[in-house]
């Protein structure tokens, strides 16, 4: 395939596939997966466990928990101002590369109501407090004292993660912090590296892709993705609509025809979050029975020929399903093997 060659919407939707594992679950290892997947979004800790088991072969539970006990992953709050599981090779670039425009956007939002300067001295004082070790948000708020108001924007001029045994499938809130530097050890990261790899983080995993779609994925102003990808060795296409559209050297492209199978998706998968609306994984006509204001988080979904086709839920031990149209027989015997599998994972 040629450079500028118009990719139809099935083109897309297919290397997104191949991209997330979704045709094929891949056989390396957590911390390596979490990178093909451009991070993990982990509001709710389970959800990572349910997205790398439906992406990973013989994915079990503790996988990623001792990933996070030996600082392989790594959670913070990162992309889009959302918790996020990284690897701990990339989270320096990551944090790096959004640090500058989520401030911008605490500022916007907060119209500066705690100042850059009390929020550096709250900052301070967290780091103090934590040299000894992790400690719980509800521990560091009480202990800030007078500085407790600033807690909502401290980590914005300290890099925190959330540590285990919090926010693990057995711990699932994400409350015990430590810093960065104590967890991982410094680093010295430009913020220019941090978006290029966020570029190429983002174009592995959910691409081809335009500037915009990075630029909505990672938080960050399209500008800013667009001085990285004119510097960068990438692919260019057209979508049917004549958007330019960048990709990395040798990232699957594949058949449109390939099969693809059942696959159960978690909370919060950012597949079908609208930077990857291109692909339509999740048909329009479904969106408002995914995400709704009473759920923004969306809901747990299945995909049935690579494209959301219901619901589930655990319910008594068994994983119930609700489709939103009638289903082939076929795909109904697949998605009922796939949930007994999804059922044996969740015991």
């Amino acid at each position: 395939m040629k450079d500028a060659t118009v990719l139809t919407e099935a083109h897309l939707h297919r290397a997104l596939l191949a991209r997330q594992h979704l045709l094929e679950r891949a056989t390396v290892s957590v911390p390596k997966a979490i990178e093909q997947l451009g991070g993990l979004q982990t509001q709710y800790a389970p959800s990572a466990y349910i997205g790398l088991w439906s992406r990973l072969e013989g994915f079990e539970r503790e996988h990623l928990t001792t990933a996070l006990e030996r600082k392989k992953v790594v959670q913070g709050t990162l992309m889009r101002a959302t918790i996020h599981m990284v690897s701990a090779r990339d989270y320096p670039f990551v944090v790096e590369g959004v640090r500058a425009a989520r401030r911008a956007w605490w500022q916007r939002a907060t119209g500066n109501q705690t100042t850059a300067k009390t929020l550096q001295t709250a900052a301070r004082r967290v780091r103090a407090l934590l040299a000894k070790g992790p400690l719980r948000r509800n521990e560091l708020v009480e202990l800030l004292g007078a500085d407790g108001s600033a807690w909502n924007g401290v980590d914005l001029w300290i890099d925190l993660l959330r540590v285990p045994p919090s926010g693990t499938w057995e711990q699932r809130r994400a409350d015990l912090y430590a810093t960065a530097e104590q967890w991982l050890g410094p680093s010295k990261v430009s913020e220019a590296e941090g978006i290029e790899l966020l570029v190429r983080r983002y174009l592995g995993a959910f691409g081809p892709a335009s500037d915009t779609d990075i630029a909505n994925w990672a938080g960050l102003p399209t500008r800013s993705i667009a001085l990285t990808t004119q510097r960068l060795k990438l692919r260019r296409f057209r979508d049917e609509g004549g958007t330019q559209l960048l990709d990395l050297r040798g990232a699957p492209l594949p058949d449109p025809e390939t099969p693809a199978p059942v696959r159960f998706l978690p909370t919060w998968d950012a597949t079908l979050l609208v930077h990857a609306r291109r692909t339509q994984i999740l048909p329009e006509r479904y969106r408002r029975l995914v995400f709704n204001t009473r759920t923004p988080h969306s809901v747990t979904t299945f995909l049935v020929d690579g494209r959301v086709a219901g619901t589930w839920r655990p319910e008594d031990g068994r994983v119930k399903i609700q489709a939103f149209e009638r289903l082939p027989r076929a795909a109904s015997r697949e998605i009922r093997h796939e949930a007994e599998r999804l059922e044996a994972f969740l015991r």
